[in-house]
């Protein structure tokens, strides 16, 4: 199976969520995702680069398309476009969270002085 038979697998379910929240009238806004989608492609860009550069990833020729990003194969960014629109899609079709007390719980193990001037003691 080679890189991009793997991608249109993992792709195709990503596609599935994002046209769920699309049709959910709850989908993304595309353009901060746009946007966030070309940061990460730049980064992964980078960062992929330096890693196969360094031989800390290979890929089996054989598998993929011999298409390019530096020494980079093309495949490798179909994760970071499938995280950019995955998570906000996933995000968006979620039910949002209800708030049931109206406020944020204590994360203070101590008990409560009342006015924390120390004159209420008893």
């Amino acid at each position: 199976m080679s890189y991009w038979s793997l991608n249109a697998f993992f792709l195709a379910g990503v596609a599935l969520v994002a046209l769920a929240a699309v049709l959910s009238g709850r989908g993304p806004r595309w353009k901060p995702l746009g946007l966030a989608a070309a940061a990460l492609l730049v980064t992964t860009a980078v960062f992929d680069n330096v890693m196969i550069g360094i031989g800390l990833v290979d890929y089996n020729p054989d598998l993929i398309s011999g298409v390019f990003v530096a020494i980079a194969p093309l495949e490798d960014f179909a994760y970071a476009i499938a995280a950019v629109v995955l998570l906000p899609s996933l995000w968006h079709l979620l039910p949002p969270r209800s708030s049931s007390t109206g406020s944020a719980p204590s994360t203070s193990s101590a008990p409560s002085t009342g006015s924390g001037t120390g004159a209420d003691h008893a």
